[in-house]
């Protein structure tokens, strides 16, 4: 049993940064600068060739933890950011590359690879929420969100399906192939967000995976334009609707 260790700490515009390691798994806990209050903890996944602290995971947490008051916690998928990738990982994206510079669909490949890596992902996923729930500022208690994109999908949704911590989740951009059962398990609030002309995954493939969630309450959010052309809007939304099911309430904009 490997325990949590922190390597490094600082803390700016009212936020306080934490690398940390969990065995060989590193991550990064971001926490309000002011107060030591309990406060509830929200897990974000990256999206796929992203790591810890892409600017998008850096962004998110800063609406989180300085206008809701939450502790995030994100660590670096199998073969991302700090960790090696292995001679699969390097397989899987020289295939991945090939098919996009022939137009051929991405699916096929990208499937069963963000598979394999959730398959990783969630023990580990767990076992960080133990340590993490051990810090007095987090508590074994409190309610626990979860927030992923992308990757942060294809890891979340069997995440969030496994792990009764977990009491909302805000997910999106992602096939079914793989997720369509575990998420007919996920019963918990539910936020999904898409894109209506994305070029990568059907319509119709989005629309399947939102179906499949047993929550009685779910959110679609369907926004015109392609892959990457999400609306930054789409995460304010997403921390509104965590903050609301871990009884915060958004009191300031970062």
């Amino acid at each position: 049993m490997h325990s949590l260790r922190f390597t490094a700490e600082s803390s700016s515009n009212g936020m306080v940064e934490r690398d940390f390691t969990l065995g060989d798994v590193p991550g990064v806990l971001w926490s309000p600068a002011s107060g030591t209050e309990r406060a509830p903890l929200v897990l974000m996944g990256h999206g796929g060739g992203q790591h810890k602290k892409h600017p998008a995971m850096t962004g998110r947490a800063q609406r989180l933890v300085t206008g809701c008051g939450l502790h995030v916690a994100v660590v670096d998928a199998p073969g991302h950011g700090d960790r090696p990738r292995s001679a699969r990982d390097e397989q899987d994206i020289a295939e991945l590359r090939k098919a996009q510079a022939a137009g051929a669909p991405e699916g096929p490949i990208v499937v069963p690879y963000n598979a394999r890596l959730a398959e990783l992902a969630v023990p580990e996923w767990q076992a960080v929420l133990d340590a993490l729930q051990e810090l007095p500022e987090i508590g074994p208690d409190g309610p626990v969100g979860y927030f992923g994109i992308g990757l942060g999908t294809a890891i979340g949704v069997p995440l969030v399906a496994a792990e009764p911590r977990i009491v909302s989740a805000a997910f999106g951009m992602n096939w079914p192939d793989a997720l369509f059962e575990t998420a007919k398990q996920i019963t918990v609030p539910v936020e999904f967000a898409m894109q209506w002309d994305d070029e990568r995954i059907p319509r119709e493939a989005s629309l399947a995976l939102f179906d499949a969630f047993a929550s009685k309450e779910k959110t679609l959010h369907a926004n015109a334009g392609k892959h990457f052309d999400m609306p930054r809007f789409e995460a304010d939304s997403a921390v509104r609707f965590l903050a609301r099911h871990l009884g915060r309430t958004v009191t300031s904009a970062p």
